[in-house]
């Protein structure tokens, strides 16, 4: 259930109820009462998919209004009580008196898709993530040797410790049978992490209380770990396929820094359709990597970081950023002067991105992609 409120250009409340999240409801009262309206709606996704398309559909304009911009507004409101109603007639006299809130655009498939599915990745990530701190823990408070040396993110130590996890029980295998075993398992280099573990467990003889319990626990978040990296590895193949049929796979993809993923991740965070935000400036402040003023009174010239911004694309904006110092000697070049300047190393790659939103900006608009010499414009 939703709240629905309605005000005339006065600020006069024509209709307050609660509404069902349904076609039939959304409409027929409030296009009774005029024949324009305009809509605002505090969230953008999710719950509010369905009333976002009907009202799209019916060729109606809505607005989105952030939560925390509901919250700051309805502090100059009188009463203090917070109240779905209340929630909901501030949205409706913040619509009608601000001119800076953009509508929500018809949606792109394949963006709602991307959105999807890079949303989903996040979270077995952050999933995958998790788990194999727990893992770590429980490794560390038996096998503190093997848990320093061993990555646990990637398939073969993880398959290691699916059978084996007590220095006791290496040391009984030994080098060439634990080799073979894992070799058994399509393990890489499977004699390299034979080895490895065995010199841990030859370094340890001494048995932890708690180990056989320990060790049960350690086999089943192991395998958690692979079946989460086995589950974003398919993931990763439906976003690739996905985001190749947008028209803007080659320009993105084309930036330095900018692979399937973190492209993808752009494409769900921004639309991919720049002219709503009007300027590179509004776009790097979207994404968090343009400074904002903090002056006051004869106080001047101080900047700060923004509060306001979307978390996600500032992700993609700086990590991009990072890898492209690796990958791209213009990157490597601007990060090091900056750095010659006096920055620290989060203020340079903050300015890189700033400087990549820009060019990355211009590609966009022009449809074209990434080139080391931008093309020249012709002369009459």
């Amino acid at each position: 259930m939703s709240v629905l409120v309605a005000i005339d250009e006065s600020g006069h409340r024509l209709l307050s109820r609660r509404v069902a999240n349904d076609e039939p409801e959304l409409l027929a009262d409030v296009l009774a009462l005029s024949d324009e309206v305009t809509w605002g709606i505090d969230l953008a996704d999710g719950g509010a998919a369905l009333a976002i398309t009907i009202l799209l559909n019916h060729d109606q304009q809505v607005h989105y209004i952030s939560g925390r911009a509901i919250h700051r507004a309805s502090e100059s409101y009188r009463g203090e009580g917070k109240t779905d109603a209340k929630d909901a007639a501030v949205i409706a006299d913040q619509v009608r008196i601000r001119r800076d809130l953009h509508p929500i655009p018809t949606g792109d498939e394949t963006v709602i898709d991307l959105k999807i599915l890079t949303g989903r990745r996040m979270d077995l990530v952050a999933d995958r993530t998790r788990t194999v701190n727990r893992l770590r823990a429980q490794l560390a408070g038996v096998f503190p040797g093997l848990e320093r040396i061993l990555d646990l993110t990637n398939k073969g130590p993880l398959t290691l410790l699916t059978g084996y996890q007590t220095p006791a029980a290496m040391r009984r295998l030994g080098t060439k049978r634990l080799e073979t075993w894992l070799r058994n398992r399509k393990v890489l280099r499977a004699d390299r992490l034979a080895e490895t573990a065995v010199e841990a467990a030859e370094r340890q003889h001494t048995s932890l209380p708690g180990e056989k319990l320990t060790a049960q626990m350690v086999h089943p978040l192991a395998k958690e770990v692979m079946a989460l990296s086995e589950h974003v590895a398919e993931l990763d193949k439906l976003i690739e396929a996905r985001f190749r049929d947008h028209h803007h796979f080659e320009v993105i993809t084309s930036m330095p820094g900018l692979g399937i993923i973190l492209g993808a991740e752009f494409l769900a965070a921004t639309g991919g359709d720049m002219t709503v935000f009007g300027t590179p400036d509004r776009l790097a402040g979207f994404g968090g990597v343009a400074p904002v003023p903090r002056d006051s009174g004869k106080i001047s010239g101080n900047l700060r970081r923004p509060q306001r911004y979307n978390r996600r694309l500032q992700r993609v904006l700086c990590t991009s950023a990072l890898f492209s110092i690796r990958r791209s000697e213009e990157s490597r070049r601007f990060y090091d002067r900056k750095r010659a300047e006096g920055k620290r190393h989060t203020q340079a790659v903050l300015a890189l991105a700033r400087r990549r939103v820009n060019v990355l900006w211009v590609l966009l608009r022009d449809g074209r992609t990434y080139e080391l010499t931008p093309p020249t414009a012709l002369t009459a």
